[in-house]
């Protein structure tokens, strides 16, 4: 029998679980296949959580509502895992890997798992509130699911350790960027997986220089040459750069000062508003879900979005900077990857930049939505942090 590994991807109100065949097929060098992958959402109180589970070729193979103690993570976890036994494949978990939003100076790689690591990563919570906190109760949870399995972390801050030293500092004195406070970045995975699949799919442009637009309920971008990032809007914390959900994104932090001394708030209720009452839902007072402010006829809603837009276009701008020039721009993530109409004002706005939009093509799901003629190339990628980890963890492993 197969022997599998399962990859394990913990947010704050879902869990995202994949099973890949453990053993590499090319010696490791294509982004592996999951044989299944299940997605659990809702999960918390007052949440309506269900479970669905979709194989390779995207057909339903499970969907269902999970309650009581099944619509917790730990519950959801084993849901998934009883669900899979019952379809009879066989083979042991040899392995689980895991997306750690997080790495702090010192995880620039994957590592092994052990409670030394585990103490580490929890002090770097404050850092990713939305995020750490998940990511480790599912470590935890599925270390007791799989005593004595090797559990493998990957990091979103590693893609981005090897940036220029000058595009990790801020203007700050030099000990306390000697001492962590830096740019980190976030989405790591994501990026790297649009790497790997923009070298298959277009190897010329992905050897040169690239703005990957990250876009979703968590937002980023990344500026990217020969493969290797250069510079990304999130910095010490998922909460810089781009509007977000509810994140709200470039503040001038002498807003939080003024909230703190003139409005009165503790350093908790300032965490609160920005990380989980800003972004698309602060500014429509509608919701932080891109396809619900599309559908609503709130004028806040409208301008919540032409906020994003405008926010990815001057990112554009900066990370064309950073790279000197653009070779291609390549849109991935929830809103990125089904959000049409978005993609085309965000490429019209930047038609300075010698992008050139196939209306066609890009309202029709293909991959490539640039015109021939157009001097910077314009696709879309569906994003696979999954495949990442599976094959981190696989080597990790080994």
């Amino acid at each position: 029998m197969t022997d599998s590994l399962l990859t394990l991807n913990a947010g704050s109100s879902s869990i995202k679980v994949a099973l890949f065949d453990a053993a590499p097929k090319d010696g490791g060098a294509a982004l592996p296949a999951a044989r299944w992958s299940g997605q659990a959402d809702g999960l918390g109180a007052g949440l309506k959580a269900r479970l669905r589970v979709h194989d390779a070729r995207g057909q339903a193979l499970l969907d269902e509502p999970l309650d009581g103690a099944r619509a917790s993570h730990q519950g959801a976890l084993a849901a998934l895992l009883e669900w899979h036994a019952q379809q009879g494949e066989g083979g042991r978990i040899a392995g689980v890997g895991h997306r750690i939003v997080h790495g702090g100076m010192d995880f620039v790689a994957p590592v092994r798992i052990d409670e030394a690591v585990l103490r580490d990563l929890a002090a770097l919570e404050p850092l990713a509130p939305l995020h750490q906190p998940h990511n480790l109760a599912g470590v935890r949870a599925a270390m007791q699911a799989f005593a004595g399995v090797p559990q493998v972390a990957c990091f979103d801050t590693a893609f981005h350790a090897a940036q220029p030293e000058l595009n990790r500092r801020f203007a700050l004195p030099r000990a306390l960027h000697d001492a962590g406070v830096r740019r980190y970045g976030f989405h790591g995975l994501s990026y790297e997986s649009i790497v790997h699949q923009f070298a298959r799919e277009a190897p010329d442009l992905a050897n040169g220089r690239v703005i990957v637009a990250h876009l979703g309920n968590g937002a980023s971008m990344c500026a990217i040459a020969r493969g290797r990032s250069v510079a990304t809007t999130m910095s010490f914390s998922p909460l810089d750069g781009l509007t977000m959900g509810t994140r709200c994104g470039r503040l001038d932090a002498a807003v939080v000062l003024y909230l703190m001394r003139s409005r009165g708030m503790s350093p908790d209720e300032v965490e609160t508003l920005l990380f989980r009452e800003s972004g698309l839902l602060g500014l429509s007072g509608v919701s932080s879900d891109m396809r619900a402010l599309e559908a609503s006829g709130e004028p806040a809603a409208a301008e919540a979005i032409d906020h994003f837009i405008e926010q990815v276009v001057q990112h554009m701008g900066s990370l064309a900077a950073a790279l000197r020039g653009v070779d291609a721009i390549v849109f991935t993530g929830g809103i990125g990857e089904n959000g049409a109409g978005l993609r085309a004002r965000v490429l019209e706005d930047c038609a300075w930049m010698g992008v050139e939009l196939d209306a066609g093509a890009n309202a029709g799901g293909q991959a490539r939505i640039s015109t021939a003629r157009s001097r910077v190339g314009a696709w879309v990628l569906r994003t696979d942090e999954e495949a990442v980890i599976a094959r981190h963890a696989a080597r990790t492993i080994a």
